[in-house]
């Protein structure tokens, strides 16, 4: 059976899929029935009736608790049936577990675990992509058949952009002539790529000119269990990056569903012509071509070849540009084993 670490924030949505409908939507490996209560929070329920099993979020909301669409029990927003029609009498068993959420940034997180332990300090920082005067930001979402650490695999190791992305934003050689780093800051990984004096990339262009000079950076973050942002910019050479053109930060963030598939939410903040729809267009499209139509298929597929055996097992050969997504994986591991070590 598949663990999932239980103390950590989980992405669950975008603030905007939480309107007067129940979401419902499987975060590692529980069917959850998420729904805004009246005062505008965010409720997290079990989306499955303890009576014959029937999803909660295909029943009727009464306030703040949701009704079995099946026989009519009654659940409040902390999972405790506060309603069964057919007698008095509250039956033993029907409490169901739910979860503590948080709505920061645009987005909406679980606490994985107790909801009396849930850390708010912990909720990783995506300020740079809130909502704010002056900023647009393009939000996205697409279900992957693969775990989710293949995803962070992918985008720990940002090589990978000249060759699957060839046909968006890459494949220009940049990377060849960078230098690449992780650093290990204990909760937090930085994986970053230098690339100094190489022709502006295609995400700079404009401001820089096609075949312009810079020196180029890709800075990617990560947090458990797999909330990633990239700051990408370039400036002229030997200029600090102050001076440069920063497009504005990126989130990509990666919540297990099951043992074999993820949700992964995207978004592009960028601070320029920020009224321009037709720009909007351009680039929500750049990025669903890359995001769906390249990273996606080569994830999948990559998986799948694996037969079923587990990745260590298939002893992965190690190119060394590769190690922030090895550490990602050995430092889930190791939380798994103390949180299991806890109880």
């Amino acid at each position: 059976m598949t663990v999932f670490l239980r103390n950590v924030w989980y992405m669950v949505a975008w603030s905007h899929e939480l309107n007067d409908q129940t979401l419902s939507r499987r975060i590692a490996g529980n069917p959850t029935a998420f729904f805004r209560k009246q005062d505008g929070s965010v409720a997290a329920l079990l989306d499955r009736c303890p009576h014959r099993f029937a999803p909660l979020s295909r029943g009727e909301r009464d306030g703040d608790t949701l009704v079995c669409p099946y026989h009519g029990l009654q659940f409040d927003a902390g999972g405790a049936c506060v309603r069964n029609p057919f007698s008095d009498r509250i039956p033993a068993g029907t409490k169901i577990p739910a979860w503590a959420c948080e709505e920061r940034d645009g987005m909406v997180w679980m606490w994985g675990g107790d909801p009396a332990a849930a850390d708010l300090g912990a909720i990783p920082d995506f300020s740079a992509v809130r909502d704010q005067p002056g900023r647009k930001v393009l939000r996205g979402y697409t279900h992957v058949r693969a775990p989710y650490e293949f995803c962070t695999d992918n985008l720990l190791d940002l090589s990978h952009i000249e060759y699957v992305h060839k046909g968006t934003f890459g494949g220009e050689g940049v990377i060849f002539a960078g230098q690449h780093s992780v650093i290990d800051e204990g909760a937090t990984l930085h994986s970053n790529w230098w690339m100094p004096n190489v022709p502006a990339p295609v995400p700079t262009r404009p401001p820089f000119a096609e075949g312009q000079l810079t020196d180029h950076w890709l800075d990617m973050r990560w947090n458990a269990p797999a909330s990633m942002q990239l700051d990408l910019g370039a400036t002229l050479p030997g200029r600090p990056r102050e001076e440069g053109f920063n497009i504005g930060g990126q989130a990509h963030i990666v919540t297990p569903e099951t043992a074999t598939t993820c949700h992964y939410f995207t978004c592009n903040a960028r601070h320029n012509d920020v009224d321009n729809t037709e720009l909007d267009a351009i680039l929500t499209a750049m990025f669903a071509q890359a995001f769906d139509g390249e990273d996606k298929p080569l994830i999948e597929a990559s998986y799948a070849n694996l037969d079923g055996r587990d990745f260590w097992d298939a002893k992965p050969v190690s190119l060394g540009i590769d190690q922030g997504g090895t550490r990602a994986r050995r430092k889930i591991e190791a939380m798994l084993k103390a949180e299991a070590a806890d109880g």
